[in-house]
């Protein structure tokens, strides 16, 4: 829709009402403010909760990987041949020999749940960007030293060099029964994931060590397997699934935490709609400031029909004015969201100061900060769907002004 410099010149008039018309202008700034916080909103909460899905996959799979394979009683033997098959499979990125138990750690009396993981030294090393004390090179086969997070750390009192007890339940048959396998390990490393529940349960060692602890010589408990294509990972890793079918099953992050995505997925389609709605009900302050535009320039609109402006031009003058509000609204809106997002987690501190309580516990939430990732293209869409609803705002006022009678409105003057 090009506009003629009259056009031009008489909507950006018509956006600015004089002194006699403030009410309308207040109106119209109203519905511009409503149009940027409902975009600012769609904008924020739609990153966050892309932050959360791409977060948590991130903590989840580079602990877990995109896929497990787990053997039937959870000891897969011959798995270098099986390591080696998967790791031949077109779009596997890496594959790995792991094994995970949940046991039981004491120190000085305090005693915690654990999930103790037996790894390659390859595998420890990725660690390091998650690290915070300690030398994840002291890790080594036999050394019986071991990494542990942040937040068992904390529960029990641990600090580096300390000695952590690890009590395996299933330890050796004596004629008195069995007894439990008990075994001290020093604190090479402290390290933080950003997932509260591996935080505060994983505890870290040599594979071989692992083996030594739960007496399972040299099986492992599963294959972890990253994929090129996370979303994909089902359809790349479905000859390794029939190749093992009766011997291991293969497990892959979206049934491995499906309840906790889908309810991530569901409440992120709810929350648009939801903010969606918003700027609709925003949108209606646009018509309602143009009819009144209308109403207060009938006479306005009467002598420019008389002196040769056509009803299509009338049309384009009210429309532009209308959509130019929505369209300055959204781009304050998009504004206002992205740099509400850079600055979020100041934000949250500075609310929890203020206010004396904690907004984001992490052991409810998972992670230990606000996660936020924007999508270029939700970003555009969100724009579209906001001048989509502005443009369409504006038709019937603008249909009124543009059939405007001038005889009928001139003869009463």
């Amino acid at each position: 829709m090009i506009l003629s410099p009259f056009e031009w010149t008489i909507a950006k008039r018509y956006m600015l009402p004089g002194r006699s018309e403030g009410f309308i202008a207040l109106v119209a700034g109203i519905s511009l403010v409503a149009v940027m916080l409902g975009v600012a909103a769609l904008v924020i909460v739609m990153s966050v909760m892309n932050g959360f899905r791409a977060e948590l996959l991130d903590k989840f799979s580079g602990l877990n990987g995109h896929a497990v394979i787990q053997a039937y009683g959870n000891q897969l033997e011959n798995w270098e041949d099986i390591l080696e098959e998967v790791r031949d499979t077109p779009g596997v990125t890496r594959a790995s020999p792991l094994i995970e138990q949940p046991l039981l750690a004491s120190y000085e009396g305090r005693a915690a749940a654990i999930m103790a993981r037996g790894n390659l030294q390859a595998d420890i090393d990725r660690l390091e960007p998650n690290l915070l004390q300690g030398d994840l090179g002291a890790l080594q086969p036999g050394s019986n030293k071991v990494a542990i997070g942040s937040r068992l750390a904390q529960n029990l009192g641990l600090q580096l060099g300390q000695t952590l007890t690890i009590i395996n339940p299933q330890g050796r048959s004596t004629p008195f029964g069995t007894v439990p396998r008990q075994i001290g390990y020093e604190v090479a490393a402290i390290f933080e994931v950003g997932v509260y529940d591996f935080d505060q349960t994983f505890v870290v060692m040599p594979m071989k060590d692992a083996q030594t602890l739960l007496l399972i010589g040299d099986t492992v408990g599963m294959i972890e397997v990253m994929t090129d294509d996370p979303d994909s990972v089902t359809q790349t890793l479905a000859p390794v699934t029939e190749s093992l079918a009766g011997r291991a099953v293969v497990t892959d992050w979206k049934s491995i935490n499906s309840s906790l995505f889908e309810a991530l997925e569901i409440e992120r389609v709810a929350m648009f709609v939801i903010l969606s709605i918003i700027v609709l009900v925003a949108v209606f302050n646009i018509l309602s400031s143009l009819i009144m535009l209308v109403r207060a320039k009938t006479r306005d609109i009467a002598i420019m029909r008389t002196m040769g402006a056509t009803r299509r031009s009338l049309l384009k003058i009210f429309v532009t004015a209308g959509f130019l509000i929505g369209a300055l609204g959204t781009i304050a809106g998009v504004v206002l969201g992205l740099v509400l997002l850079f600055f979020r987690q100041g934000i949250i501190e500075g609310v929890q100061w203020m206010m004396g309580v904690e907004l984001w516990n992490p052991e409810v939430r998972f992670l230990t900060e606000l996660p936020a990732r924007v999508d270029p293209a939700e970003i555009v869409a969100i724009c579209v769907m906001a001048l989509v609803f502005s443009f369409i705002a504006t038709l019937y006022p603008a249909r009124r002004a543009a059939s405007t009678d001038p005889v009928q409105v001139l003869r009463y003057e």
